[in-house]
């Protein structure tokens, strides 16, 4: 089958120049050019007509985690919370909705506490009274931190070991899998829903961020399924990897039913609204608050040794400059330098990256995926927590670009909506809620900001030669714009419509 889209403004990215047309046939781009020579050149195709919106490369998600978005739908959103009592409603909404019986979990994901009044987290005494007959817990929006009650402490195992109710990091994390597991028709729509949603926003690869041992019946049951409509890379934390590189074998190659194993993910510090991201000096207010390291000198090469030994790629979330400089240094003792960067390592989040530590990024060959959608988001708490000079630099982009260092952007999906326009946005604008400009000489432009999550993002994927720009014999991926993000004023690029999205030259969503 082949379908002739026409009268559009087709940016390629492999040029500067725009296109009126392309030609695709079944999955595959097999011209870009002007509408007389398509037309002419296959008369008997099926003709779609663009009526002038802009076509771009689908977008590629350099980082998330598609099963615990997918989760987040079945659970009370708190993302609108503003104080206890706000959690509190909206739980006991959530609870009265669903019908929740005693004894059943209340799960309640997306609360900062930086956007609540009491500028806390909630204690368990406040959920104990709100909800005496439920296990309950409340997830925090990094996903570093959480709250449980009493009774979701005793379930969990972990009575005295919080505080106040209160877990981070490690101890976090391995009592959130110990969370029931909903059931498997309620996962497999949620599943649907999440994939539809990431569609929604442009997205046609997507990345399962870390992969644990719990979700590995939930792969063999998406695949069996053949469910997943967008292509998903997971990478397994390092300790459970042998698991699904055995359960699937030929997905090690290349995408089965839509899904590829890319490599291991690490993680060596938190986050930095939370005062747990690894820094070099202490935070604002603090003459003794670091944050967290999660691992040794030793076992942070011991995985780069392993990945590079491998030949996979390994993914190392990175907030704070101590983590980085951790990375870097135990990067610097790896004897084989070109094959580590033969492997095209990640530098996840790389937020508090320092610019003096960029030559060293450069030449052992990573590549940041900046969550640049802090400067808005976080911006603010940031200037708090760090003081405006170091602020500013968050997420230097511009500084990594004038270095010829590749670099990508994402949203930490569930952490944030998929929204790629929105952080392309943010990358440009560099503004915090409350307005301020953080770090002028650090915004970039918006084709820059559009190559990172187009080719230099499938390039971090090792897809460059299938994804990432318009051109003939790659995949026929690729999203429709109501205008043109290189021709509207800065400031209205988040709000630009998408109007469809095309995977493999089919129509996976469409503005209604």
């Amino acid at each position: 089958m082949r379908t002739l889209f026409y009268n559009g403004n087709i940016l390629t990215l492999e040029d500067e120049v725009p296109q009126q047309a392309m030609l695709v046939e079944n999955d595959t781009i097999r011209a870009v050019g002007k509408n007389e020579e398509l037309e002419t050149a296959a008369p008997d195709a099926e003709k779609v007509d663009l009526k002038g919106a802009t076509v771009l490369p689908g977008f590629i998600d350099a980082h998330s985690h598609l099963s615990s978005y997918a989760n987040s739908l079945l659970q009370a959103s708190l993302t609108q919370a503003d104080s206890f009592q706000s959690v509190v409603e909206l739980l006991r909404a959530f609870a009265k909705d669903n019908a929740l019986k005693p004894g059943q979990w209340l799960i309640g994901n997306g609360y900062d506490h930086n956007k609540l009044r009491e500028k806390e987290h909630p204690t368990k005494q406040l959920l104990d009274e709100a909800f005496p007959d439920n296990p309950v817990v409340l997830l925090h929006q990094s996903g570093h931190f959480g709250v449980f009650n009493t009774a979701g402490l005793e379930i969990a195992e972990l009575t005295g070991k919080d505080r106040d109710g209160y877990l981070e990091e490690t101890v976090f994390v391995d009592a959130v899998k110990k969370l029931p597991m909903p059931a498997p028709e309620q996962l497999m729509s949620a599943y649907k829903q999440a994939l539809a949603h990431y569609a929604s926003f442009g997205i046609t690869t997507i990345q399962e961020g870390l992969m644990v041992e719990q979700m590995l019946p939930l792969y063999q049951m998406l695949l069996a399924q053949n469910a997943l409509t967008l292509d998903v890379v997971g990478y397994p934390q390092l300790d459970d990897e042998k698991l699904f590189y055995d359960a699937f074998p030929d997905s090690a190659a290349g995408y089965v039913n839509g899904f590829r194993l890319g490599g291991y993910k690490i993680i060596l510090d938190g986050s930095p609204q939370g005062r747990t991201a690894w820094m070099k000096t202490p935070y604002v207010g603090s003459d003794d608050c670091f944050g967290v390291s999660s691992m040794t000198d030793e076992q942070v090469l011991a995985a780069l040794r392993k990945a590079v030994a491998d030949g996979r790629q390994l993914l190392a979330h990175c907030n704070g400059d101590a983590a980085v400089e951790q990375l870097l240094s135990a990067a610097e003792k790896i004897a084989d330098k070109q094959a580590l960067a033969a492997i095209r390592p990640v530098i996840i989040h790389a937020q508090l990256l320092e610019t003096a530590q960029l030559p060293r990024v450069k030449e052992l060959g990573f590549l940041p995926s900046f969550f640049v959608a802090h400067c808005y988001y976080w911006g603010d708490v940031h200037i708090q927590n760090f003081g405006m000079a170091r602020a500013e630099t968050i997420s230097p982009a511009k500084s990594a670009l004038e270095q010829g260092i590749r670099f990508t952007f994402h949203q930490d999906t569930p952490v944030l909506e998929p929204d790629m326009l929105r952080t392309v946005w943010c990358a440009v604008n560099r503004k915090t809620k409350d307005g301020v400009l953080l770090g002028e000489a650090e915004r970039i432009s918006a084709l820059d900001a559009l190559k990172a999550v187009t080719i230099n993002a499938a390039y971090q994927y090792g897809e460059e030669a299938s994804k990432g720009t318009l051109a003939p014999g790659k995949k026929a991926d690729f999203v429709v714009l109501e205008q043109d993000p290189l021709q509207v004023p800065s400031e209205e690029i988040a709000d630009i419509p998408i109007l469809q999205t095309y995977k493999s030259g089919k129509c996976i969503y469409k503005k209604i």
